[in-house]
């Protein structure tokens, strides 16, 4: 499924091109595509409200979070910014 990639980055171009093959390898994916990007678009809009609102749902029981999950962000973005900035080194 895709999510909704804004600000534009390398993402929203992957999708694009991603969407548009899709559409020339069989017309009826074309409903398909279009369901899933509604629902996945409307599901990450409905997570950015609640997490940026403060207004979660009574019966959504969301821990806070810790530094422990804030150190595995990191240790898992370091390395994915590294292979975005220089990409020879998959080489």
């Amino acid at each position: 499924l895709m999510n909704l990639a804004l600000p534009p980055s390398i993402n929203l171009m992957g999708e694009l091109m991603i969407m548009t093959s899709m559409f020339y390898w069989a017309k009826t994916t074309i409903a398909l595509t279009a369901l899933t990007t509604l629902i996945t678009a409307s599901y990450t809009l409905y997570i950015f409200l609640t997490t940026q609102r403060n207004k979660t749902l009574n019966h959504l029981m969301i821990q806070p979070s810790h530094t422990r999950e804030h150190l595995l962000m990191v240790l898992h973005s370091l390395p994915l910014g590294l292979l975005i900035m220089h990409p020879n080194l998959m080489s």
